[in-house]
Order: structure tokens, then C-alpha cells, then sequence
């Protein structure tokens, strides 16, 4: 089934920042956060994996601070207990996560949550649950993602884009270079980790990320 074109509007832009605390220091996260909004994201997503509940909310919190004087949205990863307490934007969920019905009784109506989906059928099932986007991953080879799941290549983002009428996120192993055939195959937003971590200035760097999904429209 071919994508609607009245889907509803990504909340996030083009590119789909995620802050990795494995990646950054408590300084670069807010540094990266006021970075990003210079650079027009609209949204931001912290992934802490390996910090405790106490040191993940210490830097939500900080990063929630930045985001509200930046006017950047922040979305957290995994943990809906963190987002309600630090007044996050909302919440990304996975697989075996808290159920979106869960979080969004949690957060609200208003919250912003996400979906990570692996293939086809996943992705096909998710479009009930009440989410504002899914994403689909991994797209190529990634050192950030470790599930062992199978890459899907550009196809496997295009076939998921033929089942899905929400907004659509490719992750997993995405750079510059790959980052125009996923625009092609019209998925709404690229999310980067590593990518956004090549010694480039952040701002510079997601200003040419956000300058590429211009150039495909």
C-alpha cells in the first residue's frame, strides 16, 4: 500500500539527533543540545544505556534545561519513569519497553512517543498503537546498536515505508553519503548517533545534515 501523503506531521525534523551518553560528557551533552537548535532540529533524543536511574536523570534534567532555552523538544530513551520526572517532551520507546498504551497514560496526550520496529511485520502491527512516529533499524552495520538484528538496507526501509502511514525514522549506520537513497525511498527522518561525532563542529555539521533533506525535497 502506497504512503498517504496526508500523514500526520513528524514532530521531529529531517534529521533526528541522539545524544549518546556513551559518546559525550555531562558538559558536551547541554553544549550539544544548544548546538543542535542553533543548527533548526526540532527535537533531540538522550540515550543513556549504561547510566544508572540516578546519573540518567541527572542528565535529563540538564539537557531538559537546555532544550526549554533553546526551544528544542527532548525525547528520552527507554525510560518513561525519567521523562515524567525530568519534564521531558516525551519518550522512544523499544521492543521490550513499557507498552505505548502504558506511557501514554503516563505522559499524557500531548507527550511525544516513538516506536522502534525491526522489520515489516513489527512495523505493520505498530501502526495501531498509539504513537506519534516509528522508527525502523538497523539500516546498515552500526557499533551503537548491538541488538545482532539483521541490517536492512535501503530496500527494507523502502518496503516498511509501503505498510506505514506514520512518520518514519531510519536508524542504524546512516552518514551523509547514505542518507540520500533513504530520502528517496521517503522515509521522514534520519536518526544518528556516531554520524554527528566526527570532530566536526555540531552546528556546522547538523546544518549540512538539515541542508540534505532540503536538497531532496
Amino acid at each position: 500500500m502506497p504512503e498517504k501523503r496526508d500523514s500526520p506531521r513528524p514532530p521531529f525534523s529531517r534529521l533526528y539527533p541522539i545524544l549518546d551518553a556513551s559518546l559525550e560528557t555531562f558538559d558536551t551533552l547541554t553544549f550539544g543540545v544548544r548546538s543542535l537548535a542553533r543548527a533548526g532540529c526540532r527535537l533531540v533524543q538522550l540515550r543513556a544505556k549504561d547510566l544508572s536511574g540516578e546519573e540518567f536523570h541527572r542528565w535529563a534534567l540538564a539537557a531538559r534545561e537546555a532544550s526549554r532555552e533553546c526551544g528544542i523538544r527532548l525525547v528520552i530513551n527507554d525510560r518513561v519513569d525519567i521523562a515524567l520526572l525530568a519534564g521531558a517532551d516525551g519518550v522512544h520507546l523499544g521492543q521490550d519497553d513499557l507498552s505505548p498504551e502504558g506511557a501514554r497514560k503516563i505522559l499524557g496526550a500531548s507527550a511525544i512517543i516513538g516506536l522502534s520496529t525491526h522489520d515489516v511485520d513489527e512495523a505493520r502491527r505498530a501502526q495501531a498503537a498509539p504513537v506519534d512516529y516509528l522508527a525502523i533499524g538497523p539500516i546498515f552495520e552500526t557499533s551503537t546498536k548491538t541488538s545482532g538484528r539483521s541490517t536492512l538496507g535501503v530496500e527494507g526501509a523502502r518496503a516498511v515505508r509501503a505498510v506505514v502511514e506514520k512518520p518514519l525514522v531510519a536508524i542504524g549506520g546512516i552518514t551523509l553519503e547514505r542518507a540520500p537513497a533513504l530520502l528517496e525511498a521517503r522515509i521522514d527522518g534520519l536518526a544518528v548517533i556516531s554520524a554527528l561525532k566526527t570532530g566536526e563542529d555540531l552546528e556546522s555539521l547538523a546544518r549540512r545534515w538539515m541542508k540534505l533533506g532540503e536538497e531532496t525535497e
